[in-house]
């Protein structure tokens, strides 16, 4: 079963008191229709409506009223209008009749029995002042690639998956879960991927499927390009974006071209919409809250890292390794640790986020910062001893807290930390197959620490 902790999401947005129509967001291809089929088997009723059907549409066209236009689509799906608050309506595809967005307004202000759910693979690129949109009266769900969690369901690995929710977690379980977590390094987390290797399992039968879903997005350009000259520099930031995954980033002449500064950030801009990409902009200050410092240089986070280590090249580096910090400079973990922090966050406004101190005496950067019982708890993803930390070592001498993780290779273990300062502070080392679980980990090690 994919993506089974946003149909936990969606459970909960079924049962809600005053239920809204819901947007599902997220990027081209990561199973936004096939997650909805699967949730609309908990209702007696499912219409299904793809608004690039011309059949599908035309009833949204032709609008009068919301009783009319329920009444048709009813009669042509064949259900039971007299079961209309047993029934889910999925709209697909939306965007091809930007009018529907309007309408969605009027479920809930005169059928909010019906639960409806919209989606489309360009959603994001009609959200514009000229769109009447029914602002307070829908809401949103933003849906990502499939989790290390919901891999291990994917494949059957019913005891990992339950050692993986063990907390803290057995000692017996780590060499397995990390070999497991590899192989989701290595291919990533599009549902079609991992469609085909659970069926398969034969990681050289991928590639087709890498280039397709890469030349999906390439083709997608025309259809929310303003003009041919954004094409050409959208479709050259989606070529080179893989090549500058993790790394802190310049507009101008990005990905070694003569494009200038302004016609970047508008194409990366773009993309960020389409949930192809995140810019994360860096924080300074080890309190909350947290404000990025938006004239500093961006981290470059994309959608998925099989995508990447496709892109790049490094799928043999990661076959057989003991440890991710070593393949390709520690890119491939840094960035999947993000990928994972993202599980759960549904909400469209929630991003990644880290700190730098940019000093001439000292600079430091962390891999990650996040907010967890009105604390920003500095987040490392390195091997080696504790005292090669120099960066985390720097946070904590400026933080209140005592409290750090680093997320590793290693075995699950609690060490006391000395900075050069003298300041200690206590260091969670997490195996870093288990970052999805830090907020879990994060309440257990409290309790230890007190």
């Amino acid at each position: 079963m994919f993506n089974r902790i946003i149909v936990n999401e969606l459970d909960k947005w079924a049962n809600k008191k005053n239920r809204k129509p819901l947007v599902l967001r997220g990027a081209r291809q990561v199973g936004k229709t096939t997650v909805i089929n699967q949730f609309a088997k908990n209702f007696e009723q499912y219409i299904y409506l793809n608004l690039e059907l011309p059949s599908d549409s035309k009833p949204f066209q032709n609008f009068n009223n919301l009783e009319n236009l329920v009444q048709t689509l009813f009669f042509l799906k064949d259900k039971e209008y007299a079961k209309r608050n047993k029934t889910l309506l999925f709209i697909d595809e939306i965007q091809e009749v930007p009018e529907a967005f309007n309408i969605l307004r009027f479920f809930y202000e005169e059928m909010p029995e019906i639960h409806v759910i919209a989606a489309g693979s360009l959603l994001e690129t009609i959200f514009n002042n000229q769109l009447k949109f029914p602002v307070g009266r829908v809401e949103f769900l933003v849906l990502h690639p499939v989790s290390f969690i919901e891999f291990l369901e994917a494949v059957g690995e019913v005891q990992a998956l339950k050692q993986f929710n063990t907390i803290p977690l057995q000692s017996f379980a780590h060499d397995k879960l990390l070999n497991l977590f590899h192989t989701y390094a290595l291919i990533g987390g599009m549902p079609e991927i991992i469609k085909e290797y659970v069926e398969t399992k034969d990681i050289t039968a991928l590639g087709s499927i890498y280039d397709s879903l890469i030349a999906s997005y390439l083709d997608d350009v025309e259809k929310y390009a303003t003009n041919n000259s954004q094409v050409q520099v959208i479709r050259h930031v989606i070529k080179t974006s893989y090549f500058e995954a993790n790394k802190r980033i310049k507009f101008q002449g990005f990905g070694k071209s003569g494009y200038g500064s302004k016609e970047v950030g508008e194409a990366l801009r773009t993309l960020e919409k389409t949930f192809l990409l995140r810019l994360i902009y860096p924080t300074t200050s080890v309190k909350l809250p947290i404000v990025p410092e938006l004239q500093k240089s961006p981290r470059l986070h994309l959608l998925d890292t099989g995508l990447i280590n496709y892109m790049v090249g490094v799928q043999k580096e990661i076959i057989g390794t003991t440890d991710l910090n070593n393949v390709y400079n520690g890119t491939v973990i840094e960035h999947l640790v993000g990928q994972e922090l993202l599980t759960g966050n549904f909400k469209a406004l929630n991003s990644l986020n880290f700190w730098v101190r940019e000093k001439n005496t000292s600079s430091a950067e962390l891999d990650y910062v996040m907010v967890y019982d009105g604390k920003l708890i500095p987040i490392e993803v390195k091997s080696g001893k504790e005292g090669k930390l120099k960066s985390l070592h720097l946070f904590m001498e400026e933080s209140s807290h005592n409290v750090a993780i680093r997320l590793y290779a290693g075995e699950l273990s609690l060490t006391k930390v000395k900075t050069a300062t003298g300041k200690m502070y206590h260091l969670l080392n997490l195996p870093y197959f288990l970052a999805a679980q830090l907020p879990k980990y994060l309440e257990w090690f409290n309790q230890k620490v007190r």
